[in-house]
């Protein structure tokens, strides 16, 4: 039998590129939680009780607000069910970083998790409470809700989602264009 051009003909190098993708997954989602938590942070102290501030002129704002809500505020009334979601989303990445053997979807699952570990942080950690927390948002774009790093993190992972599975290429990096599962001609 011969192995696919790249592929190695021993089964050591499996078990070593996953530790590889999953601590490359982890050091993404550490990374990008500890700079969304660093700018809510800093949001909180520099724009509590200003003005919105113009970072790039009318294109992009820095504007404070909590929300206690989903994407768009939308949900508002039912804040610890969303907490309770993204909970069981945040599991659910992590189980699914874990198996990446890819680095395209280690990138996506490293920010997916980011993302919902930072708007699950505020969740859990802010006023009013635990599981009622508010999102602290901070990001103003023309005719869009403000919105935060976390929020930025969610996105791209999707867009990087997308992308691989356009691709056809699966969390094991291996190619999913239905080739695999052809049939030879009759001889």
């Amino acid at each position: 039998m011969q192995a696919a051009r790249g592929a190695s003909l021993t089964s050591d190098a499996a078990p070593h590129q996953g530790r590889s993708k999953a601590v490359l997954v982890l050091g993404i989602a550490l990374v990008a939680w500890l700079v969304d938590t660093g700018t809510k942070i800093y949001a909180e102290r520099e724009l509590a009780g200003r003005d919105p501030v113009e970072l790039l002129g009318p294109l992009l704002r820095l504007n404070l607000t909590r929300n206690p809500g989903a994407a768009f505020s939308t949900g508002s009334s039912v804040t610890p069910l969303i907490s309770v979601f993204a909970a069981v989303a945040f599991v659910v990445a992590l189980w699914f970083a874990f198996r990446v053997r890819d680095r395209i979807w280690a990138w996506a699952f490293g920010l997916l998790v980011a993302g919902i570990a930072g708007n699950l942080t505020d969740r859990l950690f802010r006023e009013p409470g635990p599981l009622r927390g508010h999102v602290v948002d901070f990001l103003e774009l023309p005719h869009w809700p403000v919105f935060n790093i976390a929020d930025v993190c969610i996105n791209v992972a999707a867009g990087l989602i997308v992308l691989q599975s356009l691709r056809g290429i699966g969390i094991s990096g291996r190619r999913h264009d239905g080739a695999e599962h052809a049939q030879e001609p009759a001889r």
